[in-house]
């Protein structure tokens, strides 16, 4: 090899050296970064000899750096003070694009290309959007408002302006005294999984005496009064409203009291006993009611649920529910109660491990808004790295498989975490030492290079 040719080789020496201080550099100043992930510089020789002379010794004749990022190593999770925060354990991506500005009052505009990044330091912007720390923003399956049904394609996750939606009743309570002479009526809104309103019609028969006891009994039955919706009906936003129905024929439930107006039985209206009739044991009449959805060109749901209600009337043996009139005893309006919760404030955003965004509201509720959607690759190495802890994908790194938190071996997710940087500041500062001396001995074969070749101009003068 020709003094030439070691110059040659010393500043390939020299520009590989430079390219691993590059990425040292790089690492120690992303020491602090969420999600980063460390470079690492390999090398590799260059050999000058031909292939026609296959007896000839290879010649070495320069080296280049290679720079490689495993994005599949798992940083340290660490405890964040921000509650939106969510970090990765496993090998999945979070799903997020950037903003293309600004569209209209309350909504935002995003480009077309797809990112991918283990940045989880989420915060909400002004319109509600999830937001990271480089300006990225989140994708997942967004929910719908009415029916909290998840949405099959990846959009940004929004949270703006949520109203509360109100509670499925499952019990109703009545209590108070029954009017003597004529029959009783209530009327109570009942509320269906999607928070649809609906009225039920309770209706007591005047108590009739029962000489064999002493006591009295009263028939209770229930009926749908003529302001349920008719089929097809919608509501504000174009939904289709689900029609509810009772099983036919209505159901019917006989209540027996004592002398001193305590209930003592209830039976059905085949006679069969409801509930275990001991003392003290909870009087509940189930009544089963079945919602139909209508038609029309927005309706979200397309089949008929069946939902049970519990008439709660006290306990066997009690009169702090319903009760007959009693002589010298106080009698009290019937009232009916509904256990939906109907009303709340939102309050903000709760993540869970499952990926799920809830809203939360201040009676302590919550309402599902969205879920994050993970993404992984068969070569995640071959993702090209772009600004702000963020990838694209390539050919190399094959096409993301994105799905619902811990399908694809994506993981699972720790929330108000955030994942550190896999920089190893005691190694890289180590192997800064070394890079500056190796570059330092590359100067030193220009420098001798350079005295050799002067002292082969001097020998013609």
């Amino acid at each position: 090899m020709s003094i030439f040719n070691s110059l040659t080789t010393a500043t390939a020496g020299i520009n590989a050296q430079s390219t691993a201080f590059t990425n040292l550099s790089n690492n120690i100043a992303n020491s602090q970064t969420v999600g980063y992930k460390a470079s690492e510089t390999s090398f590799q020789d260059f050999v000058s000899n031909s292939l026609s002379t296959p007896s000839t010794q290879a010649v070495s004749d320069g080296v280049g750096a290679v720079t490689t990022s495993q994005t599949q190593q798992q940083g340290t999770i660490s405890t964040s003070t921000n509650a939106l925060a969510v970090a990765i354990s496993g090998n999945g991506f979070f799903d997020v694009v950037k903003p293309s500005g600004q569209a209209t009052s309350g909504t935002e505009a995003f480009g077309g290309q797809q990112y991918f990044t283990r940045n989880g330091d989420f915060s909400t912007d002004k319109n509600g959007y999830l937001v990271n720390t480089s300006g990225y923003y989140l994708e997942g399956y967004q929910a719908d408002p009415k029916t909290g049904t998840l949405s099959t394609s990846l959009t940004t996750l929004q949270a703006s302006d949520i109203a509360f939606r109100p509670t499925e009743t499952t019990t109703l309570t009545t209590a108070g005294t029954l009017t003597s002479g004529s029959a009783t009526s209530s009327e109570e809104t009942v509320y269906d999984s999607e928070g649809n309103a609906h009225s039920l019609d309770v209706s007591w028969s005047t108590p009739t005496p029962d000489p064999s006891t002493g006591g009295w009994t009263s028939t209770v039955s229930f009926a749908l009064p003529s302001t349920e919706p008719a089929a097809g009906a919608t509501d504000s936003s174009g939904y289709a409203l689900p029609v509810m129905s009772l099983s036919t024929p209505a159901p019917t439930y006989t209540v027996s009291f004592d002398s001193s107006g305590n209930i003592t039985s209830v039976t059905d209206s085949s006679g069969q006993a409801v509930g275990t009739g001991y003392s003290g044991s909870a009087a509940s009449l189930p009544v089963d009611l079945t919602f139909t959805s209508g038609t029309s060109a927005t309706q979200k749901t397309d089949t008929s649920t069946t939902q049970t209600v519990n008439l709660d009337i006290g306990n066997i043996g009690s009169s702090a529910g319903i009760t007959v009139p009693v002589s010298g005893a106080t009698s009290t309006p019937v009232t009916l109660t509904s256990d939906s919760a109907t009303s709340a404030t939102y309050e903000g955003l709760a993540m869970q491990t499952d990926g799920s965004v809830l809203a939360t509201f201040s009676n302590g509720d919550t309402q599902l808004v969205g879920k994050i959607a993970l993404s992984s690759f068969n070569n995640a190495d071959g993702l090209m790295a772009v600004d702000g802890q963020a990838y694209v994908a390539t050919s190399d790194s094959g096409s993301a498989r994105t799905g619902m938190v811990g399908a694809n071996g994506t993981g699972s997710l720790e929330t108000s975490s955030t994942e550190s940087s896999t920089t190893d500041l005691t190694s890289d500062l180590s192997n800064l030492i070394v890079t500056q001396e190796a570059y330092s001995a590359n100067t030193k074969v220009v420098t001798t290079a350079d005295t050799l070749l002067q002292a082969t101009i001097a020998m013609i003068r």
